[in-house]
């Protein structure tokens, strides 16, 4: 007899939710998240992330959203899509990893299956293993099974969502039983699987898919800041530079969120405590790190005499174009920056969520006055018109990375 397949998603943030709402339309699927506000949010239809429209967010199939951890109980393949932060001291912060591991290891049953999809070091599933062991009083692959499937969600990106995303999806040693399973659950997520028998390398590739970016765009950041140094015009020479057929075309910009700043460190930090330093993991992060500072000074020689006097309007300040998340953002540390020095700075971002609009003093609308200088820090779509009505009315508009 064949097991039904009950999936429960634990963590219903910018991971956890689309693979909640992807696999509800096939499966009895439970989402669970510790956070009470924004379990409620979303059972109103409510995504304070603004990921998801009201219309997008109905329950199919007698799922649930819950904080109730009892809920989950009586389902049977775990995903775990909870963050991977790190501390102030660059170091990794499993906790939530940790908290979301032990929730599960005093629920889960013989024949349980358990994926991990959140960014870690090699080796990290192991250590999780361990804690399950030891709480559960089982044997992983005897008893229950761990798996790991880097999540490669884009916050904002409407055109490679999750269905037509490349899965990873790495176990060892499993049954038929179980393998059946596995390739159920995750070939109604993504349309192309791509299967690994190695846990540790698809840890190691989703940290390097990140740190590969970091490191072409803080390159491409220093050839800007170069340019501006020495007179040069960076446009001019990006363009005479992607002449060449094997150019890659990296564009500047500000480096911030929960991803590419973060995931450098993970590698590094694992790296460092088996004795090897690797030269280039970190490079990217010395240089995108202070394109906050070169953007203050970009801003300040702008309108150069009383800046403290000046009227400045910066737009957008989500850590990238398009998303409501703040976290790790340098137009927020930019803004920040720019208040200090310039009391007259107005900050301007509809995307943002109305509790950062307040803690922050963001502004949802923008006031018709006469600014010295608009700084375009995120470029969301929505600044089109925006733009083109400053642009109107001949205030001075400085794009930073162009």
């Amino acid at each position: 007899m064949k097991k039904k397949i009950l999936p429960a998603i634990i963590g219903l943030g910018y991971v956890g939710l689309p693979v909640f709402l992807r696999l509800q339309r096939k499966f009895k699927t439970i989402g669970y998240d510790i956070d009470k506000k924004r379990v409620i949010s979303l059972n109103k239809k409510i995504d304070h992330n603004k990921e998801f429209k009201p219309n997008n967010l109905r329950i199919l199939n007698r799922s649930e959203i819950t904080f109730d951890k009892k809920k989950i109980k009586s389902t049977n393949f775990y995903i775990i899509c909870v963050p991977t932060p790190i501390f102030e001291n660059k170091r990794p912060n499993l906790g939530p990893l940790i908290s979301a591991t032990r929730v599960i290891s005093k629920i889960i049953k013989k024949g349980d299956i358990i994926f991990y999809e959140s960014t870690v070091a090699p080796g990290t599933t192991e250590k999780m293993i361990e804690i399950l062991e030891l709480r559960s009083k089982m044997k992983e692959g005897k008893d229950f099974c761990v798996g790991y499937s880097p999540e490669r969600i884009n916050p904002g990106d409407k055109k490679n969502v999750i269905e037509k995303i490349n899965k990873i999806v790495a176990f060892e040693h499993k049954n038929n039983s179980e393998i059946l399973r596995i390739k159920k659950v995750y070939k109604n997520l993504s349309k192309k699987i791509i299967f690994s028998n190695k846990i540790k390398e698809a840890e190691t590739a989703k940290v390097i898919e990140n740190i590969q970016r970091d490191l072409n765009i803080a390159f491409i950041n220093e050839i800007l800041v170069f340019s501006r140094k020495f007179g040069l015009d960076f446009k001019k020479i990006y363009n005479l530079a992607s002449s060449k057929w094997n150019f890659v075309r990296f564009k500047p910009g500000l480096v911030g969120g929960h991803c590419l700043p973060v995931d450098p460190y993970y590698l590094s930090n694992f790296s460092l405590s088996k004795n090897f330093k690797l030269k280039t993991v970190l490079a990217g992060r010395e240089v995108n790190e202070k394109m906050v500072e070169f953007s203050v000074d970009q801003i300040k020689r702008e309108v150069s005499k009383n800046f403290q006097d000046k009227k400045i309007l910066l737009m957008g300040l989500s850590y990238k174009p398009n998303v409501s998340d703040i976290r790790n953002s340098l137009s927020l540390k930019i803004y920040q920056k720019i208040k200090k020095k310039c009391k007259n700075t107005y900050a301007f971002d509809p995307l943002c969520t109305k509790k950062d609009q307040i803690i922050y003093k963001i502004n949802n609308s923008l006031k018709d006055e006469k600014y010295d200088l608009a700084v375009i820090l995120t470029k969301h779509k929505i600044f089109k018109n925006v733009i083109k009505d400053l642009m109107h009315k001949k205030i001075k508009i400085l794009n930073l990375f162009t």
